[in-house]
């Protein structure tokens, strides 16, 4: 991968910081502060918010300064629903089309999560699970499918990363990323279809239960039904 510059780099700082919740849905980011926390200029600060925005982590304010994005369960559902529809359209892509390098990195970072599940920091190892799911799209060989499949990943990431965090099985998600790379392995678009299905349907129930966790937490009914941008900033 190629070296990342300046404002990926503050980006990428940022954006675990959003992840491990030191800064909070809801808070704003002051940039002057920030930059010079960091011991860099306000340029590539802006620059590297402006990559968290188009990654929907920030939200861009005229005059004022940006906020940490707190979407509602509706808009996460909705964001859900492209996501698998990108997941399926990749996978069945990779199956045609992934060259044997592909197909070696995939399981290169599969085997990385396998050895790493019980060592690496969380973090690191959802980013490790973030990274097969964009090789897999990338595999695809058609661009435009990767680059929107990565900008609605990254979306989800905070929102991902809480409930996995919460909720996944071990067993559970390296099977199913096993059974992926065999499909893939084996140019099976029927299987892998299935299990990425099975894979994100455990995503939608991961994320139902965050909120609903989040609704118990504020006193509300049917939290995942109901949950707004207001519910969710009070609760934190």
């Amino acid at each position: 991968m190629p070296e990342q510059n300046l404002p990926e780099q503050i980006a990428n700082r940022l954006r675990r910081d959003i992840l491990r919740g030191r800064l909070q849905p809801g808070s704003s980011i002051k940039e002057r502060d920030t930059a010079t926390e960091m011991g860099v200029s306000r340029t590539p600060m802006r620059e590297a918010i402006r990559i968290l925005s188009k990654e929907g982590l920030v939200i861009l304010r005229p005059a004022r300064s940006p906020l940490i994005a707190n979407p509602s369960f509706k808009e996460v559902t909705d964001w859900v629903a492209v996501l698998r529809a990108l997941e399926r359209l990749s996978a069945e892509l990779a199956c045609k089309n992934a060259t044997k390098d592909d197909l070696t990195e995939i399981r290169a970072i599969h085997a990385t999560m396998i050895d790493g599940y019980d060592k690496l920091d969380a973090l690191d190892l959802f980013e490790v699970d973030m990274s097969f799911h964009l090789a897999i799209a990338r595999a695809s060989h058609n661009e435009a499918l990767a680059e929107t499949h990565a900008a609605f990943l990254a979306r989800l990431w905070r929102v991902r990363y809480l409930s996995a965090s919460q909720q996944e099985s071990r067993d559970r998600v390296l099977s199913q990323h096993s059974k992926i790379v065999e499909s893939l392995e084996a140019g099976d678009a029927r299987l892998i279809d299935m299990e990425i299905r099975n894979h994100l349907d455990h995503l939608e129930l991961n994320i139902r239960r965050r909120f609903d966790a989040l609704g118990e937490k504020l006193g509300l009914p049917e939290a995942a039904k109901n949950a707004t941008k207001g519910d969710a900033r009070a609760a934190e």
